[in-house]
């Protein structure tokens, strides 16, 4: 029987998309207990920047090793000790000493989450026929989506009722026996129920261009840089400041409780997941990604001043508005792979994917890291105004995604792409 016509294909799925929506759910929520690390560890505000920041240099910097290795090696195994590495780095977080060991425990979940989304797709289309791969990325994005919500209320919650620990550890756990369970899905059943599909076959060996010749190449490509950019701004500074410092902001500026806190995020993921699909419609519609996305940075690059210029206490219902908008943008974010896809010949695809995915990342690391600085210039009972000068960052970051999508040299193919994706 052939994977992609057996019924166990839906097994696979099941397991898989539960792994990522627990590891995506694991992403932002050390954001929630900001506040209280720095109280109970009684460090600074610079030293929880690093601590955040050290997760997402390690899901950058692998994102184009892990994807060599995954071609070469194959998606199973590495999906299997992504999701392990992501549980113990949960369970080292739990019963942390001192922040030398919270920060080895982000970066161990960091390696760990970065070999997940990579493989998760190359698993599903090999279990998946084309037709419906292409809805099931879709359902992806939804459960990025639903794990990214589950921190939020939900885990706040949970921390109040239970204190910090508790949660990364049950987290950590159930990640460690889901590892158990895809080696069982995923390699163990499918040897004994399809054998025909786990057998080797020998292929030609077809001569390679150098990897090292190949980055050489995009690194020197104008629309390779711009995809980048466009991700630096865009993703980078949603993810950086939802992921560090939006909890901690709501409690500071407006004196929330962590739930209420917590909803801050909730709003801007409201946007993310409305974003992606309405615009992937629209510019499907209108036949022009670089318009559609030039005007989702400009509205973006205005959102964070708006920010800026309301003040050092803005009115909250006009702060839910700004990040539920800044959230929107994020979602359209993978406007930059339909450019990279309609850019970029199939060989290249993944390599500049991969390029263009570390901007993102780059910025996530560097924007909790130097917000963290800024904060630490103003003494505590004057944080409000710590926040407020912050903002300056998102929008420096920001800027330069819109200089990116302005330099997008924008091909006639790249609006069909999209609508065919």
């Amino acid at each position: 029987m052939n994977k992609q016509e057996s019924s166990y294909r839906w097994v696979v799925f099941g397991t898989v998309i539960f792994a990522y929506f627990l590891i995506v759910s694991q992403r932002t929520a050390p954001g929630l207990i900001t506040d209280q690390l720095m109280r109970d560890f009684e460090v600074s505000a610079s030293t929880i920047g690093l601590m955040s920041s050290i997760q997402f240099l390690a899901y950058a910097g692998l994102q184009i090793p892990i994807g060599l290795l995954s071609d070469r090696y194959g998606p199973n195994r590495f999906l299997i000790i992504g999701t392990l590495l992501t549980g113990i780095g949960s369970v080292s977080y739990s019963f942390a000493p001192n922040e030398f060991v919270l920060i080895f425990s982000r970066l161990l979940v960091g390696v760990g989450d970065s070999a997940i989304f990579v493989n998760l797709v190359l698993i599903l289309s090999q279990w998946f026929k084309a037709g419906e791969f292409v809805k099931l990325i879709g359902m992806i994005s939804m459960f990025a989506g639903l794990g990214s919500l589950t921190a939020t209320v939900p885990y706040s919650a949970w921390i109040s009722f239970a204190g910090w620990r508790v949660p990364f550890l049950s987290i950590g756990i159930i990640l460690m026996v889901t590892s158990y369970l895809i080696y069982m899905v995923l390699v163990s059943k499918p040897k004994k129920m399809i054998k025909a599909d786990f057998e080797e076959k020998k292929r030609p060996k077809q001569e390679r261009e150098s990897v090292w010749k190949i980055l050489r190449r995009i690194a020197t490509t104008r629309q390779a840089w711009a995809t980048f950019l466009c991700h630096f701004g865009l993703v980078g500074t949603y993810i950086g400041f939802v992921g560090s410092w939006a909890v901690p902001y709501g409690i500071h500026v407006f004196d929330l409780s962590r739930s209420g806190a917590s909803a801050l995020v909730m709003y801007g993921l409201f946007g993310a997941m409305m974003g992606g699909p309405l615009i992937g419609w629209l510019t499907s519609r209108l036949g022009s990604i670089k318009k559609i996305y030039t005007l989702i940075h400009l509205i973006v690059v205005l959102s964070w001043i708006g920010l800026f210029l309301s003040g050092v206490k803005p009115p909250f219902v006009l702060v839910i508005v700004l990040l539920f908008i800044i959230g929107f943008g994020n979602g359209a974010s993978s406007l930059t792979f339909s450019v990279v896809r309609g850019s970029f010949p199939m060989k290249e695809v993944g390599t500049v994917t991969g390029f263009a995915n570390m901007g993102g990342f780059l910025s996530a690391v560097l924007l909790p890291i130097v917000f963290g600085n800024v904060l630490d210039l103003f003494p505590q009972n004057a944080l409000h105004a710590g926040y407020h000068y912050g903002y300056l960052i998102p929008i420096l970051f920001s800027l330069m995604g819109l200089a990116g999508v302005l330099l997008i040299k924008e091909e006639k193919k790249e609006a069909k792409v999209l609508s065919a994706s």
